[in-house]
């Protein structure tokens, strides 16, 4: 399904398919990494299936599809820098697609930049794509326990004590704030049982 939408998307902007097949296949290899257990393809699909909910509210769908292929394309978990260096990777390839003007690949640049804090922004595209990348907060407790087992697995290489430590840290930035969710879309569906989740998380990680 992703490769067909990639394609799709990406043939609006380009008439080289050999050009087109070998960024699926950068992306593929990236998000199919022996060291991604959560941040992989299905993590995108995962993405795809609520923004595709709320397609018409959305004003530059093709950004957010960029954005969507791209905001974890660089995935370390040792590293401190991934959002951006996605969002280089993701610049470079719109700035090659020569049709995109200059205003939109700066909207998808900024679209990935905001995955790292996940703050309220004055771009409602931004908002929803944030908040459906957050929507995993929200899963039902069987999903959310997948969920943390698959990051506990990208970050193996830290010891319990160490993992336990930063994980409370991030856990604390979403649940401290007034809402985690930024549009009323997903605020409706996630926000009360993400912030169960959370709480039993923090719970668990703190004994």
């Amino acid at each position: 399904m992703l490769k067909d939408i990639f394609i799709s998307l990406l043939s609006k902007y380009s008439t080289d398919p050999i050009y087109i097949e070998s960024l699926w296949k950068e992306i593929e290899k990236k998000h199919t990494s022996k060291r991604r257990y959560y941040h992989n393809l299905t993590h995108l699909e995962h993405i795809y299936y609520y923004l595709i909910e709320i397609k018409d509210e959305i004003q530059d769908w093709d950004m957010v599809l960029f954005a969507l292929f791209y905001h974890d394309y660089i995935y370390d978990v040792l590293k401190k820098d991934n959002e951006e260096q996605s969002a280089i990777k993701a610049v470079s390839v719109l700035n090659s697609l020569t049709t995109i003007k200059e205003e939109r690949i700066k909207i998808c640049k900024e679209i990935i930049l905001a995955t790292k804090g996940h703050n309220i922004s004055n771009n409602q595209d931004i908002n929803y794509f944030t908040d459906a990348d957050l929507s995993i907060l929200g899963a039902d407790q069987e999903n959310y326990k997948i969920y943390t087992q698959n990051v506990r697995k990208e970050y193996k290489y830290y010891p319990d004590f160490m993992y336990q430590r930063g994980r409370i840290k991030v856990l604390h930035h979403f649940k401290e704030m007034s809402r985690i969710y930024k549009t009323e879309h997903f605020f409706k569906k996630f926000e009360t049982q993400a912030k169960s989740n959370l709480t039993q998380e923090i719970n668990l990680l703190s004994k």
